[in-house]
């Protein structure tokens, strides 16, 4: 755990709730990578177990104990957890949302559609979704959204999780292929040699040009703007998007 960060640990009290009212399979659904720079935008969707009773309850915490918010974990605890996530879990679906489509949308719209795209990856359409801040009013499903739900619910804090360890997996792939920029370290985030790189090299095809420092380094470059977005799939039902 990162040095002088409290351990919370999340709970299934929500889930228990829910699960004695009568909704299941419950997911939990986080993202990760909003604030990056550069790199894709990274959502995932975990169904976990259901928790009919507290001993049910009990032992699945105990299956997944250390499971909390990904900030709060190293990254080699981070791999070792989602190992232990994906064998537990029973659904799990990841949506990505690339740097062109945020250029495009913004973040708010494209942290929804990868919200929305891991939903919709999930082996079934899940009867509750709890979610980390953001609604889906797109998906007609039963759902709940919450300050610092990573670090209230398990189902968010695993979602959390697989999330961070996938997109972090994209990161040092995307470093291979745009080298200078020092992807692997940094995750596409802002840093001093993140910044440094920009003015040296100016922005990779997989920078976002929203972020004021990336828009004057394509700028003082003279490559902006970039080729369009490909887009996977029209965002249907998402305020500000237009359907095609």
């Amino acid at each position: 755990m990162p040095r002088g960060t409290r351990r919370v640990l999340p709970t299934l009290d929500e889930e228990l709730h829910l699960t004695h009212d009568g909704h299941g399979p419950i997911a939990g659904v986080d993202e990760v990578g909003r604030g990056a720079w550069a790199g894709p935008l990274v959502a995932a969707a975990v169904v976990l177990p259901p928790v009919f009773s507290p001993p049910l309850a009990e032992e699945l915490l105990l299956r997944l104990a250390d499971v909390r918010d990904s900030k709060t974990c190293t990254p080699a605890e981070r791999t070792m957890l989602a190992v232990t996530i994906r064998a537990v879990a029973s659904g799990i679906g990841v949506g990505i949302v690339l740097s062109g489509e945020l250029d495009r949308y913004g973040l708010t719209v494209g942290n929804r559609l990868a919200m929305r795209r891991a939903v919709e990856a999930l082996p079934w359409m899940p009867g509750y979704l709890l979610l980390d801040w953001v609604k889906l009013p797109e998906l007609r499903v039963p759902q709940r959204a919450f300050a610092r739900g990573d670090a209230t619910s398990l189902s968010i804090a695993a979602a959390s999780i697989i999330a961070k360890v996938e997109r972090d997996a994209m990161m040092a792939a995307l470093d291979a292929s745009h080298p200078g920029y020092d992807f692997a370290r940094h995750k596409g985030y802002g840093t001093a040699v993140h910044r440094a790189a920009l003015r040296l090299l100016g922005p990779s095809p997989v920078h976002r040009y929203r972020f004021a420092p990336v828009h004057a380094a394509a700028v003082a470059a003279r490559t902006y703007p970039l080729e369009a977005a490909a887009i996977i799939e029209p965002p249907m039902g998402i305020t500000g998007i237009a359907a095609r």
